[in-house]
C-alpha cells in the first residue's frame, strides 16, 4: 500500500512555517457567525465538538493556550445563569407543561410587566437553554482563537493604526495566565517542601512573590518597550490625517451595521454588503493611519495556503449557514411552542464538519507531532 505524499500531511510547525494567528481568528469568527444563526441545541453542540477537537489537535503548551477551559467553563455558567434569570424573573414564552410555581413578590403598578417568581413551565425551561447555549457556543468559539493564535505574533501583523492600543490588549491577555501559572508553580513548590497550599495563610504567602512577579514583568515590559522607541510618531499632512479619521470612523460603523445585520434574522440581505465596504473603508483609513507609526518588522508571518485554507473553512461554514438560515429556517430554529425536540438537518451539520479541517492541514505543534 502506498503512503501519501508528504507535502500533502501537515508539516510540524517552526518559526518559518507557523500558521499566521488572524487564520484562527478568522476561522473562529467564521464559527461564532455560525452559532449565532442557530439556536438548535444539535448544531450548536456540533460547532462546539468542531472547535474542542481543533483546539485539541493544534493547540500547544505556552500560557496563553490554557485559556480555552476558562471559556468553556465561562460558557457553563452562562447557560446556568440564563436558566436562573428565566426562573425568577419569568418569560415571555407562553407555555402549557407547567412544572413548578414559585412565590410570587407583588410589584408596584409602574413595574407592570415585570414579574419575580410564578408559574414556571418546560416550554420557558427549554428556551432560556437554547438561548443560554447559543451565547456559549459564541463564547466557547473565541475561546479557541485565543488558546490557537499567538497574541505576540498577532501584535507583529496589526496595522500601524492600531499598534499602540495592540500593545495593551497583548499585555491584558498574557497577564492573567501567567499569574495563573506562577500562582501552580508556586504551589508546587510549596506542596515539594511540605508546606500547606491552602487556608489564608498559605494564600498570603502565595501572593506577595506572585505579585512580585507580575511587577517584575512589567517593569521588564516597559524597558523593551523604552528601548525600541515605541511612541514613536511621524508628522503627516492635515489632509491625510482628516482622510483617515473619516475613513476610518466611516469603516468602523459600517462593519458595526454589517455585523448586527449579519446577526440579525432578516438582515442578511444588507449585512454583507456593508460588511465588505465597511472592511474596505477601514482597511484604507488604517493604512493611510500607519504612516504616523514609525516601528519596524523583524521577521513579519507569512499568508500561506494553509492560512488560506484555515480562513476560507470558517468563512465557508459561516456563509453556508447564513444560506441555510434563509432557506430552510425551521431547522435552524426548533419550535419551543408547542414544544418539540430538535432535529439535526443533515447539510448544515455537513457544512459545520469542513470546520474541521485546520485539524488537518494546520502545523503540527512539536509535543504534538512526537
Amino acid at each position: 500500500m502506498t503512503t501519501p505524499p508528504s507535502r500533502l500531511r501537515a508539516p510540524e510547525a517552526t518559526r518559518s512555517n507557523a500558521l499566521h494567528p488572524g487564520a484562527w481568528w478568522l476561522w473562529a469568527l467564521g464559527l461564532a457567525v455560525a452559532a449565532s444563526r442557530t439556536t438548535n441545541p444539535l448544531v450548536l453542540g456540533l460547532v462546539i465538538g468542531v472547535a474542542g477537537y481543533v483546539v485539541a489537535a493544534r493547540r500547544t503548551d505556552a500560557p496563553w493556550a490554557r485559556s480555552y477551559g476558562a471559556f468553556v467553563k465561562l460558557g457553563l455558567f452562562v447557560v446556568g445563569l440564563r436558566v436562573a434569570f428565566s426562573l425568577v424573573l419569568g418569560s415571555p414564552i407562553p407555555g402549557s407543561y407547567e412544572l413548578f410555581t414559585l412565590p410570587e413578590v407583588p410589584l408596584p403598578d409602574w413595574a407592570q410587566g415585570v414579574r419575580i417568581g410564578g408559574r414556571v413551565t418546560a416550554e420557558q425551561l427549554v428556551f432560556a437553554v437554547y438561548d443560554g447555549l447559543k451565547l456559549a457556543t459564541l463564547l466557547i468559539c473565541v475561546g479557541a482563537a485565543n488558546a490557537l493564535a499567538n497574541p505576540a505574533r498577532l501584535l507583529k501583523s496589526l496595522p500601524g493604526a492600531l499598534y499602540e492600543a495592540g500593545v495593551a490588549v497583548v499585555v491584558a491577555m498574557t497577564f492573567a495566565p501567567n499569574m495563573v501559572a506562577d500562582v501552580v508553580r508556586l504551589r508546587t513548590a510549596r506542596r515539594l517542601r511540605g508546606r500547606p497550599t491552602g487556608g489564608v495563610r498559605a494564600l498570603l504567602q502565595i501572593g506577595l512573590p506572585v505579585l512580585e512577579g507580575a511587577l517584575e514583568r512589567s517593569v521588564a515590559v516597559a524597558a523593551s518597550m523604552d528601548a525600541r522607541g515605541y511612541g514613536r510618531t511621524a508628522q503627516v499632512p492635515p489632509v491625510v490625517r482628516r482622510t483617515t479619521n473619516l475613513l476610518t470612523l466611516g469603516g468602523l460603523l459600517g462593519v458595526c451595521a454589517g455585523s448586527y445585520g449579519l446577526l440579525a434574522a432578516q438582515g442578511a440581505g444588507y449585512g454583507l454588503p456593508l460588511l465588505v465596504a465597511g472592511l474596505l473603508a477601514a482597511v484604507a483609513g488604517l493604512r493611510l493611519g500607519g504612516r504616523r507609526t514609525v516601528r519596524t518588522r523583524y521577521r513579519p508571518d507569512r499568508w500561506g495556503v494553509r492560512a488560506c485554507l484555515v480562513a476560507g473553512s470558517g468563512v465557508t461554514v459561516a456563509v453556508a449557514m447564513i444560506w441555510a438560515g434563509t432557506v430552510a429556517p425551521g431547522a435552524l430554529h426548533p419550535g419551543v411552542v408547542p414544544l418539540e425536540a430538535p432535529e439535526l438537518p443533515l447539510w448544515p451539520a455537513a457544512s459545520v464538519l469542513l470546520g474541521l479541517l485546520p485539524a488537518f492541514v494546520a502545523p503540527v505543534p512539536k509535543e504534538s507531532a512526537r
